[in-house]
């Protein structure tokens, strides 16, 4: 559909801060497997030697930052293809559009386990923000792009998308900006292909968060004293049509 010369045509600025959300699993765990700080910093040598390797523009990175870009994962996403690499940092414009996208992956890999029943846990999200600057930006929510809104939105089908993003990559492109599939709002996801659109080398952390099943829904529930929640749904996200 796009060729990477058409779309380095399109390239425009872009600047802002974007979110994302993770499960709290990314705080450091080799300690538990250690008896002192020395024992540990070898542990994490040992073990960063044998993960996949980081593209350069990303080494100076923290951890958060990085890691999205080292793992190609089994499972495809909208604008990666399975087990693609270098991988690629999905993140949010809010985080409010951050946390629908988290709930829709753990609805989606819960209602597509044999026997689901909802867990009775609660488990400990983080959200966290990050600033990005490039000149290299391409908006699919604006003209040209636009008039295949449905193909970048499609629930299910990622094939378009992956086509784009493949020859985004040969032009150079570092940010993808397309509209959320599920936040019902109408948010918006900013896609980071070269860890170069970084302005920060460090991550900036946002608010905890616990995801909960009850009747039901998926409650995302801010740490108190904050009052805000959010709910989801299976049906919501059309997860049950999917199946």
């Amino acid at each position: 559909m796009w060729t990477s010369t058409a779309l380095a045509s399109e390239h425009r600025h872009y600047a802002g801060e974007v979110w994302r959300v993770v499960e709290a699993q990314h705080r450091i765990s080799t300690n538990r497997l250690s008896i002192n700080r020395d024992e540990q910093s070898l542990l994490e040598e040992l073990i960063e030697e044998i993960k996949p390797r980081l593209p350069a523009s990303a080494h100076h990175l923290d951890y958060l930052l990085a890691a999205p870009f080292r793992y190609g994962h089994a499972g495809a996403s909208r604008f990666r293809k399975s087990g693609e690499l270098p991988g690629i940092f999905y993140s949010a414009e809010t985080e409010e559009t951050a946390l629908a996208e988290a709930a829709y992956w753990r609805l989606r890999f819960l209602s597509r386990s044999p026997g689901f029943r909802p867990p009775t846990t609660t488990t400990e999200h983080s959200s966290f923000r990050v600033a990005i600057r490039s000149e290299r930006a391409l908006d699919l929510t604006l003209p040209p792009f636009d008039e295949h809104e449905k193909e970048w939105t499609d629930p299910v089908d990622y094939t378009v998308c992956q086509q784009l993003a493949a020859e985004a990559r040969i032009a150079g492109t570092e940010i993808l900006r397309t509209r959320s599939v599920r936040d019902a709002a109408g948010g918006c996801n900013v896609v980071i292909l070269d860890p170069a659109a970084f302005v920060e080398r460090t991550h900036r952390l946002g608010r905890t968060w616990h995801f909960r099943f009850q009747d039901g829904r998926l409650l995302a529930l801010a740490a108190f004293p904050s009052p805000d929640q959010l709910e989801f749904t299976a049906a919501g996200f059309g997860l049950d049509e999917e199946r």
